[in-house]
C-alpha cells in the first residue's frame, strides 16, 4: 500500500470506530481491520492468533490476539475501560490491562513470550516495549483513536518483524509540528493575521500584511532553534526557558528582541556591563538572529503557556530529525501558498529514491571495500582518501524549499565519514593526535554543510533550510563527540549553508556554485503542469528553452531540466529530479526530450518508473512521479538502472519513455504509421448544449412533430458508453433538407441559440461555423458502425473498454472513434500489447489515461498475421463481446473493474491476448516493458523506412 491508501484507509477507519466498541463483539473486528486495511496485512486470521490458549497457575486463560511472527500479546477492552486502572479478573485478582497481558506473559513459552504488549480499548491503543520496561518510569507510547492517520507507521511493529522500536523520531516529528502550529496560531492571531487574504485589500494592507507574515514565519524558526539549542546542549541547560520565565508578559516582546540582538553579537562585541542572563546565551552567528526588522507582536498570558509549557517544559526537541524538521514548518505556510508555488514535501524513504541510486550506495559499496583493505597502513590511507572524498563532494538543489534534500544527504555523508572517524580511531588512536580534553584538539570532522547548495524563491523556506542543516550539523556532531571521547564547539556557526533566496530559472545557477565545482544536483521542482502555469512561469521557460521548442505542453519542471543539462555540459556532474510522470508521456515527451537528447547529448542513467509520490507534512501532497537521473553522454556509466514496485532491472539503455529501447521520441502524427483505418475524434457539437436532448426532451419533440423524427439519433459520450448513464440524443442535421425542420419553433430556437453563441467565441474557426448552425462544429463520422474508444479511462483499468456501435449512434468528442472497424482491429487494439503501449506513451489526465489518436493510435505498429493468425484474433476478439453479454445490466465499468471482473471476460482476453502475441511473434512470458521495447524497435523501422521513402 502506498502512504496515501494507508491515510486514507485510516481515515476511514477513525469514522468506523469512533465511539463504538465492545470488548466480546468488536475485538476481533477491530484488529482484523486495522491490520488489513490500514496496514496492509494479507490473510490476518493466518497470522493472528485470537483467543490464544495460556495456562496460568494451572487454569485455561485466553489471550485476546497474539501475533507469533512479530511477538505482539493484545489485550482488548471495551469503549470507556481506563487503561491505566485495575480490574477484577476472574481469579478475583485486580490487574490493570498491561498485567493482565504480561501475567499471560510470563506462562508462554521462553521462544514465545512477547516483544510487545499491546492494550486498546477501541479509542487508544498503548504500546509497550518489553525491552524496555525493565528501565524506571517508562510509560506506554499512546496512540489516540482520531491520530490514527497521522502516527499508523508506529504501528508497524505489528506487521514487521525488524522493528527495534516504535519511530521515536516520527512521534516527536509529529508532536513537534502540533507545537509548530500551536505557536503559529497564537502568534497569529496577536499580530492579528486573517486565514486567507482579504478580497478588497488595499496596496498597504497587503503589504502589511505580507510584513506580519514574514515576520511571524522567521520568529517561529528563531524560537525552535533557540529551544532545540538549549535541550541539545547547545545553550546552558534550561537557560532559555528561565529567561522567558522570567518576565510578564507584557515585557516578554522586549525581552525577546534584546535576546535575538545578543545572540546575532560576537562575545567582543557586548557590553561589558550585560546582564548576567543576556551575557549567558552564546554567539550563533550564521545570520540567523541578524535581521533587527523582525516584528514581535505583544505577548499575552496564553501564549507565554504556549511558548513556556507546551513548547519547552513538555517537550524535548533533542530528537527531532532535521529532514523532517522542513516539512514541520513548511505545514505551517497557508495551503492556498503551497499550490501556487508547486511545492510538495518530501519522506525521507523517498528522498533515499533520489539520493541512492545516485550517489549514496556507491559510496557505501566504496567504504565497504576500504573498511576490507588489508594491512593497517594501507587501511589508513584509504580512509583518509575516502574521507577526503566525501569532503570534496558538492551539491545543489536548485527548488529546494525547506532543505529536505540537502539535511539528509548532508546526514548520509557524514553517518559514513563517522564511520571512518570511527574505524581510525580504533587501528590507531593517535590519527587525530592526542585527542584529550583540556588539550589542543584537532577535530576530525570534514564534511561540512558549506559543501551544500540550494536555491529557493520562498524566503521563509530558506532560512528553515539553513536551521535544518544547522540542527543536522549539531546531531552529527554529538554522535563524533561520542565516537572521539571528547567535546566539540558548535557555536558559533562557522559553516555556512549556501541556500540563496532567487527564482531557479532566472538566476545564473553557475553563480550560485561553479560548475567546475559542482558534483550532483538533485531535487524535485516545483510540480506544476503545462495548463496550470501562470504566464509569468511560462515566460520564464520559454526565456531558457525558446518558443519554438516550448509547445503548450510541457510542464514547469521542463525548465530545471534544460537548465541542468546546459549546465552539465562537458562536466561528470550528474544529475536526478523527482518529476510528474507526465514528461515521459504524451505530447510533451518529443518536444521535452528532443533537444535534450540531441543538442544537449543527455543520456538517463537510472529511473523510477510511476510511482505514488508523498510527504510528511501535516497536509500531504499525492502525485504520480518518475525519478529520473542523468548526466552528459561524456560521462561513463557501468549499470543503468530502471527501478519499478518493488524490482530493479539493468539495462542498456533508458529512453525517455523509461523503457529499455533506443531513444526516439514518438511525435503527434495526423495519419496511422501502418496501413489501418483512420482514427479520429468524436463529432464535436460546440453549441453550449443546444443539439444535445434527454429522453424527455427527444419524446416531447417528436411528439409533438413527428416528422422530425429522422432529425434525432442516439448521443453516446465517453461516460454514457462506460457507466450506462441515462440515455441522450442529439440533433443530427447533417444531409437533413431544411424544409423538414424549418418550421419546427424548438429546433429554429436551439438553432439560434448555436448560432449567437457561435458568434461570440474567441476563435475565429468557431466564428465561421456560426454561418452553418444546423452542422456540429467537426463531424468526422462516416455512415458506417465504428469503434468506439473513451479519451478517458481509468488507471486501475488492465484494458480501456472499447467497443462497437451501430452508424446511427452518434459519438461525441469526449471519445475517439474508428469508422467502418472489424473484429481483427477490435482484437488487436483491445490487447496488452496495444494497451502496453497506450500505457507507454498516452498523456494522463491526474493519473488517468488520456488516449490520444494522434500519438497513441497513429503511431502504433500494427502485426503482420498470416491469415490463420488473424482468424484466431477475430475469434478471440468476439469472444470478449460474448462475455460482455453475458452481462447486460451491468455496466462496463463494472465488468472492467479488477475487483469486479467476471472470470469469463478476463479469460476472454487472456486468449485474445496470445493471439496478438503470437502474431507479433512474442513469448507470452514476455514483461510488459520487454514488450514496448519491442514495439519500439517496431515503430523505428517504420520510421525509417518512411524517411528513405520520402
Amino acid at each position: 500500500m502506498t502512504d496515501a491508501e494507508q491515510r486514507e484507509a485510516a481515515r476511514q477507519f477513525i469514522n468506523r470506530w469512533k465511539g463504538r466498541g465492545n470488548e466480546d463483539e468488536d475485538g476481533r473486528s477491530y484488529w482484523i481491520e486495522l491490520l488489513h486495511d490500514v496496514l496492509g496485512m494479507e490473510d490476518v486470521t493466518q497470522h493472528v492468533d485470537f483467543e490464544k490458549k495460556v495456562y496460568v497457575d494451572g487454569n485455561k486463560k485466553r489471550i485476546d490476539a497474539y501475533l507469533p511472527e512479530t511477538k505482539v500479546i493484545i489485550e482488548q477492552k471495551s469503549l470507556g475501560k481506563a487503561l491505566d486502572q485495575k480490574i477484577r479478573n476472574s481469579g478475583g485478582v485486580d490487574l490493570t490491562p498491561f498485567d493482565q497481558a504480561k501475567r499471560y506473559n510470563d506462562s508462554l513459552d521462553y521462544d514465545e513470550k512477547a516483544r510487545w504488549i499491546v492494550t486498546c480499548n477501541f479509542a487508544e491503543i498503548w504500546i509497550y516495549d518489553m525491552n524496555q520496561m525493565n528501565a524506571k518510569d517508562v510509560a506506554p507510547i499512546v496512540i489516540q483513536l482520531g491520530e490514527l492517520q497521522d502516527k499508523y507507521p508506529m504501528l508497524d511493529f505489528l506487521i514487521k518483524q525488524d522493528v527495534k522500536k516504535v519511530s521515536h523520531e516520527m512521534k516527536v516529528s509529529i508532536e513537534a509540528g502540533n507545537i509548530v502550529g500551536k505557536l503559529y496560531d497564537a502568534f497569529a492571531k496577536e499580530f492579528g493575521l486573517p486565514e486567507t487574504a482579504p478580497k478588497n485589500e488595499t496596496p498597504e494592507e497587503k503589504a502589511q500584511r505580507e510584513a506580519d507574515l514574514r515576520s511571524l514565519n522567521a520568529l517561529c524558526v528563531r524560537l525552535v532553534f533557540c529551544l532545540y539549542a538549549e535541550d541539545a546542549g547547545i545553550f546552558d541547560r534550561a537557560s532559555f526557558h528561565d529567561y522567558v520565565a522570567s518576565f510578564e508578559p507584557q515585557r516578554l516582546r522586549m525581552a525577546l528582541k534584546e535576546l535575538f540582538k545578543i545572540l546575532d553579537t560576537p562575545i567582543d562585541k557586548r557590553d561589558r556591563f550585560l546582564a548576567d542572563d543576556l551575557a549567558a546565551f552564546p554567539y550563533v552567528n550564521g545570520g540567523l538572529f541578524s535581521d533587527e526588522t523582525l516584528e514581535i507582536p505583544p505577548f499575552t498570558d496564553e501564549l507565554k503557556d504556549v511558548l513556556l509549557i507546551d513548547a519547552s517544559e513538555n517537550f524535548d526537541w533533542r530528537d527531532i530529525s532535521p529532514t523532517i524538521f522542513g516539512a514541520v514548518f513548511e505545514s505551517t505556510l497557508n495551503p492556498e501558498t503551497r499550490r501556487k508555488g508547486g511545492m510538495h514535501y518530501t519522506s525521507r524513504e523517498n528522498i533515499h529514491k533520489v539520493i541512492d541510486p545516485l550517489f549514496l550506495n556507491d559510496l557505501k559499496s566504496e567504504l565497504e571495500d576500504v573498511l576490507n583493505t588489508k594491512g593497517n597502513k594501507k587501511r589508513i590511507n584509504a580512509l583518509k582518501m575516502y574521507q577526503q572524498k566525501l569532503a570534496s563532494l558538492t551539491f545543489l538543489d536548485p527548488a529546494c524549499g525547506s532543505g529536505n534534500f540537502l539535511t539528509e544527504t548532508y546526514l548520509s555523508l557524514r553517518k559514513l565519514e563517522n564511520r571512518v572517524i570511527q574505524e581510525l580511531i580504533a587501528i590507531d588512536s593517535g590519527v587525530f593526535g592526542q585527542i584529550k580534553m583540556g588539550e589542543s584538539m584537532v577535530n576530525p570532522i570534514k564534511v561540512l554543510i558549506s559543501q551544500f547548495y540550494g536555491i529557493e524563491i520562498n524566503d521563509f523556506a530558506v532560512t528553515v533550510a539553513k536551521t535544518a542543516l544547522w540542527i543536522a550539523e549539531s546531531q552529527m556532531m554529538q554522535e563524533t563527540e561520542s565516537i572521539i571521547k571528547m567535546e566539540l564547539d558548535f557555536l558559533p556557526l562557522t559553516t555556512n549553508a549556501n541556500i540563496v533566496e532567487g527564482n531557479a530559472l532566472r538566476i545564473d545557477w553557475n553563480d550560485v556554485v561553479p560548475a567546475s565545482e559542482l558534483s550532483y544536483i538533485m531535487g524535485n521542482p516545483p510540480f506544476i503542469g503545462s495548463s496550470m502555469m501562470t504566464k509569468t512561469q511560462k515566460d520564464e521557460v520559454v526565456s531558457i528553452v525558446g518558443k519554438i521548442h516550448l509547445s503548450n505542453s510541457i510542464d514547469y519542471v521542463g525548465g530545471w531540466y534544460y537548465k541542468a543539462a546546459i549546465m552539465i555540459q562537458n562536466t561528470n556532474v550528474k544529475v536526478t529530479f523527482v518529476s510528474t510522470n507526465s514528461i515521459t508521456q504524451g505530447e510533451q515527451v518529443e518536444p521535452l526530450w528532443d533537444q535534450l537528447l540531441n543538442k544537449y547529448k543527455i543520456k538517463i542513467d537510472f529511473a523510477y518508473r510511476t510511482f505514488r509520490w508523498d510527504s510528511e507534512a501535516n497536509l500531504k501532497a499525492h502525485v504520480h512521479c518518475v525519478i529520473i537521473g542523468f548526466s552528459s553522454q561524456s560521462t561513463p556509466v557501468k549499470n543503468k538502472k530502471i527501478y519499478e514496485d518493488e524490482t530493479v532491472s539493468s539495462v542498456d539503455n533508458i529512453n525517455p519513455y523509461l523503457v529499455n529501447a533506443p531513444n526516439i521520441l514518438i511525435k503527434s502524427r495526423s495519419k496511422p504509421i501502418c496501413d489501418v483505418r483512420k482514427m479520429t475524434k468524436g463529432n464535436q457539437p460546440t453549441d453550449h448544449g443546444n443539439f444535445i436532448l434527454s429522453e424527455e426532451e427527444k419524446e416531447k419533440l417528436i411528439t409533438d412533430d413527428p416528422s422530425i423524427k429522422c432529425c434525432v439519433r442516439r448521443y453516446i459520450g465517453a461516460r454514457d458508453y462506460l457507466n450506462n448513464n441515462e440515455k441522450r440524443y442529439c440533433l443530427w442535421l447533417k444531409d437533413i433538407t431544411p424544409s423538414v425542420y424549418r418550421n419546427n419553433k424548438e429546433i429554429m430556437r436551439r438553432l439560434q441559440a448555436i448560432k449567437e453563441f457561435r458568434e461570440q467565441s474567441s476563435a475565429a474557426p468557431t466564428r465561421r461555423s456560426a454561418q452553418t448552425p444546423f452542422k456540429f462544429f467537426s463531424t468526422p463520422q462516416t455512415d458506417e458502425s465504428f469503434l468506439i474508444v473513451p479519451r478517458v479511462s481509468s488507471e486501475r483499468r488492465r484494458y480501456i473498454p472499447i467497443g462497437f456501435m451501430p452508424k446511427e449512434y452518434i459519438a461525441a468528442d469526449s471519445c475517439s472513434i474508428v469508422c467502418g472497424a472489424g473484429l481483427y482491429g477490435f482484437g488487436v487494439l483491445e490487447s496488452n500489447v496495444h494497451m502496453a503501449w497506450m500505457r507507454t506513451v498516452c498523456g494522463r489526465l491526474k493519473s488517468d489515461y488520456r488516449y490520444s489518436g494522434s500519438v497513441v493510435y497513429n503511431n502504433f505498429p500494427w502485426p503482420s498475421p498470416t491469415d490463420k493468425q488473424k482468424e484466431t484474433i477475430e475469434k478471440t476478439a468476439q469472444s470478449i463481446l460474448d462475455a460482455r453479454d453475458l452481462y447486460p445490466d451491468s455496466s462496463l465499468a463494472d465488468l472492467y473493474d479488477p475487483l469486479t471482473m467476471p472470470p469469463e471476460l478476463r479469460k476472454a482476453h487472456q486468449m485474445n491476448d496470445r493471439a496478438v502475441m503470437q502474431a507479433y511473434g512474442f513469448s507470452t512470458k514476455m514483461s510488459e516493458s520487454d514488450c514496448v521495447a519491442e514495439l519500439m524497435k517496431m515503430y523505428q523501422q517504420l520510421t525509417t523506412a518512411e524517411t528513405k521513402k520520402k
